[in-house]
């Protein structure tokens, strides 16, 4: 099966993209993972070792990673964040170098989360917005789970 047919939403031919060219690193670290594994399990049919079972283990995890990143960026135009070829992409790794580069913009940021979160609660209580219940109700979710990020990189930065 081929990449086109496998994540038929992901526009292959825009190498202009950075997304795409992010997405095309990560379909060939899934193909060398796995060709690695393949050489590992021969290695570990004949002559196991801790270091080879640990390695195996390291690839696998690497391989679904890959495969969970391309999914998610065909099916929501978005990627996780979770493989290593990514993490610096992820919005924790990006507020944390916000907060070392510049501590007053970090914490401008996170007021307006929780301004957000006090705003969305408020928004919920009003029957004049019941119209938009269901849209206040995920903004103030998003906005939740921002700030839960924003105090795990405060607490990050405090070890």
């Amino acid at each position: 099966m081929s990449k086109e047919e496998e994540y038929p939403r992901i526009d292959w031919d825009d190498l202009s993209d950075p997304d795409v060219q992010m997405a095309t690193v990560l379909y060939n670290d899934r193909i060398n993972t796995w060709r690695k594994m393949k050489q590992l399990d021969e290695q570990l049919d004949k002559h196991p070792t801790e270091s080879a079972v640990k390695s195996m283990a390291e690839l696998r995890v690497r391989n679904l990673q890959a495969f969970d990143e391309l999914q998610s960026y065909n099916d929501t135009g978005k990627f996780l964040c979770q493989h290593p070829l990514l993490s610096d992409r992820s919005e924790f790794s990006q507020l944390l170098d916000l907060l070392s580069r510049d501590p007053s913009e970090f914490l401008r940021q996170h007021r307006n989360e929780l301004d957000s979160i006090k705003r969305y609660r408020s928004y919920l209580k009003r029957e004049d917005r019941a119209a938009r219940r269901s849209s206040d109700r995920e903004n103030l979710d998003r906005h939740i789970n921002r700030e839960k990020v924003f105090r795990m990189v405060l607490e990050q930065n405090n070890k």
